[in-house]
């Protein structure tokens, strides 16, 4: 570590926060968790949801047909038109000629009637309806094309390397593929950027148009850990799910593709969520504004500062290690007034042997002015005989 961020190991002031029981010096742990069950499926991937650490994968990054996963980025561009008030659940769509022609699975939406966005939503995520994807981007970028070109948007901002749309509904094209490990970057970003509309996923059925269709995840059946989201199929793609669980506050998001049969989908996928919430741990290091110890600072008015965390952070560790984590405080040399509490002056370390699981940035508790000509006085004279200067 740079003598710019020196270690301190004296972690009393951890204490505050409340992590104690998870301060162990130096501890080199011997990692027992077993491999993950072996799938049928072309690829695969689980992750935790909030620290974003892969816990099982295969050909997680290789590009494969979606299907019907693909709607999650239709509903993604429709929430974020809600969320910004460019549309409204109340509005009604007008169905077209294509919208109501779309092949493969349906809503039953009637050509030329109005039919309630939030209908048409549920109509996507339920009913995994083609006919009100299109409409849906046809009401949203005019056709469908343009409304592709705004999901790869999206995708792009997401920094979904291995995906590209070609269309708002799955069907069967060139251009439009994804991988495992994106379709679970874009799960988790629904979850976590739209949780106001995520209930829809966990709907086990539908009616529109006097045709009531059940939601084709089963595990909405199979588990009560699972609360969506999302299904596909095609005979190019095979048997697809993005799914999320929650146990315990731990929320697990699989994506498992090309799979032989729904039936196998289904039993895989509850496979990968079991070894998960078994060996696995999701543990949190809240901010709760707590104070860690304090720091000098030359020239202030004050001579020293509370130092605090300002965001929590996540980290996925094996089950039986979670009190084999180490902390550690490393702090700017030479900390000098003013000081602006919205300025990181050091960063929070978490680890687990010689892995790295988390770093924070930490913050002065306040803002530190600059002292009188005495404390400047005072100030230089002790730097004539240590440094304070960082160097």
């Amino acid at each position: 570590m740079s003598r710019f961020f020196p270690r301190i190991n004296n972690l009393a002031g951890f204490f505050l926060l409340g992590l104690s029981n998870y301060i162990v010096a130096d501890a080199q742990p011997s990692l027992t968790v077993p491999p993950p069950p072996k799938l049928e499926a072309q690829a695969y991937v689980l992750i935790d949801y909030d620290s974003g650490k892969i816990l099982a994968s295969y050909n997680a990054h290789k590009r494969l047909p979606p299907a019907s996963l693909t709607k999650m980025m239709t509903m993604y561009a429709l929430n974020h038109d809600l969320n910004r008030g460019a549309v409204s659940l109340i509005d009604t769509v007008t169905i077209s000629q294509r919208a109501y022609q779309s092949p493969g699975s349906r809503m039953y939406v009637e050509k030329n009637t109005e039919v309630p966005l939030i209908d048409l939503m549920k109509g996507i995520i339920v009913q995994s309806g083609n006919d009100a994807s299109v409409a849906v981007a046809e009401y949203l970028a005019g056709d469908e094309p343009t409304f592709a070109q705004l999901m790869n948007v999206y995708a792009s901002q997401m920094g979904l390397e291995d995906t590209h749309f070609d269309n708002a509904t799955g069907l069967q094209a060139e251009q439009n593929y994804s991988s495992a490990y994106d379709l679970a970057l874009l799960a988790r970003a629904l979850i976590h950027d739209y949780p106001e509309n995520y209930y829809l996923y966990s709907e086990k059925s539908f009616r529109h148009n006097n045709i009531e269709q059940n939601n084709r995840n089963r595990l909405l059946w199979e588990s009560n850990l699972v609360d969506g989201i999302k299904t596909g199929h095609s005979d190019e793609a095979g048997y697809c799910i993005a799914a999320s669980a929650v146990k315990d506050r731990m929320r697990l998001i699989a994506v498992v593709l090309g799979m032989p049969s729904d039936r196998a989908r289904t039993f895989d996928t509850m496979r990968l969520f079991s070894y998960g919430f078994r060996f696995y741990k999701t543990l949190e290091l809240p901010a709760e504004q707590k104070s860690l110890p304090q720091q000098k600072v030359a020239f202030s008015a004050t001579g020293s500062v509370p130092v605090v965390l300002r965001e929590s952070g996540y980290m996925t560790v094996p089950a039986e290690h979670e009190e084999k984590l180490s902390y550690s405080l490393h702090m700017r040399q030479g900390l000098r007034a003013p000081l602006l509490s919205s300025e990181s002056i050091g960063f929070v370390q978490v680890s687990l042997g010689d892995e790295e699981l988390l770093q924070l940035p930490v913050y002065p508790a306040y803002d530190v002015p600059t002292g009188s000509l005495w404390a400047h006085l005072k100030d230089n004279l002790s730097c004539m005989w240590q440094s304070c200067w960082g160097v």
